[in-house]
């Protein structure tokens, strides 16, 4: 057993996880460290047990069992949070053998995202996946079914749905379909008009905690939460850019995301997660400082794969790089940078990356437009080009973002 060193709080909670070989267990019980933090609760110790497979009634064996509950009993442990999705009956066993409220790992998850969301949208997709997951877990649930939530794993939009039928569920949850597709609609809307009006957007994605939100305040001062937690982004929050060229961009920072997020809740946010989908670049985060950061490239790449945003520029951006001892260990592709969101460095090259990438080629003018020559601006106006002009005594003066199909007409027009 690993016993973490903590400050005092109210919730204090033993990480339980099994290693069957099947994937990186100890790595995922360090985020699962760091999901327990980001909930308001403090994780006091955790315990590992390498088995072939759960145990269907327990998920770990009856020795372990005996020795939590010891550990509860001795260290006061409010909650026990197991890195693996349990089902009813194992809950219900496990706390029955410990008498300890026991969450796992998607309960935890669900009540991150029930304290971050912010927007109608975001709580409305948080109860759809709270109610998706508790509709499996209804049948066999006796006294918990009339016991209010009150501590880590029971908070958000959805919890009191635990005293409601699985008919009340499902009218629910078809309300809430009708209700985000409403707001998906909408958003498709707000889509086809930045399409139609030429506006470029650039998608921020990438593992939780990568420093997204930084970059978004660093980019466009957008005023977006930025913690040192896990999800402190949940809803999609857009700002426009001006990049050095000229060429205004619509940023949208999207939620962040961890391995192993179960798939009713990518699907949750999957009308968030089509802004990277639909963006005209993505901005693919990491942070450089992790041991792990290339499984969070890898996550996160995976994703955008499963989206389908391969035929579109992905420009992978190394955050936090004041942190790393040698930033040359890190990779050098072509479609790479290094930055430190925090202080700025960096910045400058993300923006040529983003400019070298954007969808069209455009150059900012400044030109000088003879009277005669008028019907050019007239052009450049229906091109959706100019920015502004001025009559002067030599001629019409005009700042102008043009494609290139029309250099050639105005090169010779340049002051």
């Amino acid at each position: 057993m690993e016993i973490y060193e903590n400050a005092e709080k109210v919730q204090k909670a033993l990480l339980v996880g099994i290693d069957t070989g099947e994937y990186d267990a100890e790595g995922s019980m360090k985020e699962l460290y760091e999901l327990v933090e980001s909930s308001g609760a403090v994780a006091v110790a955790s315990i590992m047990q390498k088995r072939d497979k759960p145990d269907g009634a327990t998920c770990i064996g009856s020795g372990r069992l005996e020795e939590i509950k010891e550990f509860c009993q001795n260290e006061e442990i409010d909650f026990l949070v197991f890195d693996i999705e349990l089902s009813p009956t194992q809950i219900r066993n496990i706390e029955e053998a410990t008498g300890i409220r026991t969450i796992d790992r998607t309960m935890l998850i669900l009540d991150i995202f029930a304290i971050r969301a912010r927007t109608n949208e975001g709580k409305l997709q948080v109860e759809l996946a709270q109610l998706k997951y508790l509709m499996p877990r209804l049948s066999g649930k006796g006294k918990e079914m009339s016991r209010l939530g009150g501590g880590v794993g029971t908070r958000g939009p959805g919890e009191t749905k635990l005293e409601t039928d699985k008919r009340h569920i499902r009218r629910r949850i078809e309300s809430l379909k009708e209700e985000l597709e409403h707001l998906t609609n909408r958003r498709d809307q707000l889509r086809a008009r930045r399409k139609k009006d030429g506006i470029i957007t650039v998608a921020i994605v990438g593992y939780t905690n990568a420093g997204k939100s930084t970059l978004m305040n660093t980019l466009t001062q957008a005023g977006v939460l930025s913690e040192n937690k896990l999800f402190a982004t949940l809803d999609p929050t857009s700002r426009a850019l001006k990049l050095p060229n000229g060429v205004s961009v619509m940023m949208i920072d999207t939620v962040g995301l961890v391995r192993r997020l179960p798939h009713h809740l990518v699907e949750a946010f999957k009308s968030t997660l089509e802004e990277a989908a639909l963006a005209d670049i993505i901005l693919n985060v990491c942070d450089a400082s992790s041991e792990e950061y290339k499984l969070h490239l890898k996550v996160t790449t995976d994703l955008l794969h499963d989206l389908g945003c391969t035929d579109r520029p992905i420009v992978t951006v190394f955050n936090k790089c004041d942190l790393v001892g040698n930033p040359l260990d890190l990779p050098n592709a072509k479609d790479s940078v290094r930055i430190c969101a925090k202080n700025g460095a960096g910045i400058e090259e993300l923006l040529h990356k983003i400019e070298i990438n954007l969808p069209v080629r455009l150059r900012q003018y400044t030109l000088l437009i003879p009277f005669d020559k008028a019907a050019l601006i007239s052009r450049l106006r229906n091109a959706g080009a100019l920015q502004s002009e001025e009559y002067t005594a030599e001629g019409i003066r005009v700042q102008a973002i043009v494609e290139e199909p029309l250099w050639h007409l105005v090169d010779s027009y340049r002051v």
